[in-house]
């Protein structure tokens, strides 16, 4: 696969905002299905192709239904959108056996175990995490313009799906938030004193408003300890943390608490949702907090509730009081 036609599947990705992860991911199974098929050039190439390597993927490489999907988009975003032929979906391809596993989910005492072991940054965004149901991403990427400490609310933009919502901010949250944002802006005011201060702006907003990159509402809330020169501007600017650092730091904060479960920053969503489902909120609250198009992504939560298949009581609880149980 040549560079120019890597470069033309960028600048049609870029041209029509797809997120950064979702071109590093459509890019890299362009060039796997390339290696595949012994380094042929896409246009020698088609449906049959295409076929083939779906095929493998399910057959060999053991991916899941999700996987397999992704790479079906990416292919054919090569094919219709930068390639411009005509390729059809393909139908006749093998797919992986369709489970949705149950998502892992903490008990309050699991996070707060979890969350005692961790400290300063990482312990705050855990936190958010949590309180209020965001993904690392959202949380890492949050302006201090999206988050409203007299409401009590969060502004998610552009989150998964490229859509906007609006979240709570626990109220236990707001003075620790107080104090981390102070702390973050002297941090500013040192960087504006040594002509930096400048962030990475979304969209065409660098061109319409030149002054929001150093200016404190569209700073992150979790900026990055250390400044980096971006080659394009020669600007110093400072990014937000590196989502690696968080799930290293929660992984090692698992793993002291002593939690024998497949736990993840993502797991802290899920906690967040089964949580507030069983303290008896409506499920659609729960849909628009967490910003799920269907209902039915959000109904994966009533499965793993912490009273039973359905909420329904097991028979073998209502022998508690019997002789039975008194054996």
């Amino acid at each position: 696969m040549g560079p120019k036609l890597l470069a033309e599947m960028r600048r049609v990705m870029r041209a029509r905002h797809y997120s950064r992860r979702t071109e590093r991911a459509y890019m890299s199974w362009a060039r796997r299905f390339v290696v595949f098929h012994g380094r042929r050039h896409p246009a020698e190439m088609g449906e049959r192709e295409i076929e083939l390597y779906l095929s493998s993927l399910a057959t060999h490489g053991k991916v899941s239904v999700a996987t397999q999907a992704q790479a079906t988009s990416a292919l054919l975003f090569l094919y219709r959108e930068v390639m411009q032929r005509d390729i059809p979906r393909p139908t006749r391809i093998l797919r992986p056996r369709s489970t949705r596993p149950l998502p892992v989910v903490l008990t309050p005492g699991e996070v707060r175990a979890v969350c005692n072991q961790l400290d300063g940054v990482y312990r705050l965004v855990a936190m958010m995490l949590y309180g209020s149901g965001l993904r690392l991403l959202e949380c890492l990427t949050l302006r201090v313009k999206d988050v409203d400490l007299e409401r009590r609310e969060i502004r998610v933009r552009r989150g998964k799906g490229g859509r906007d919502r609006v979240t709570m901010l626990p109220e236990s949250l707001v003075v620790a938030l107080q104090a981390h944002l102070a702390r973050v802006r002297a941090q500013h005011q040192r960087d504006l004193a040594v002509g930096a201060g400048h962030v990475a702006l979304p969209g065409a907003l660098k061109r319409k408003s030149p002054g929001a990159a150093r200016a404190w509402a569209w700073q992150y809330v979790f900026p990055a300890a250390r400044m980096h020169l971006n080659l394009a501007t020669g600007q110093p600017r400072r990014h937000h943390i590196h989502e690696t650092a968080v799930q290293r730091a929660f992984r090692n904060a698992v793993r002291d608490a002593g939690i024998a479960k497949r736990a993840t920053c993502h797991t802290l969503r899920h906690s967040f949702a089964t949580h507030i489902l069983e303290a008896g909120y409506n499920i659609r609250t729960v849909q628009e907090l967490l910003g799920h198009r269907d209902v039915r992504t959000t109904m994966i939560y009533t499965h793993v509730l912490n009273r039973g298949g359905l909420g329904v009581k097991s028979p073998l609880d209502m022998l508690r009081d019997s002789s039975v149980m008194q054996r």
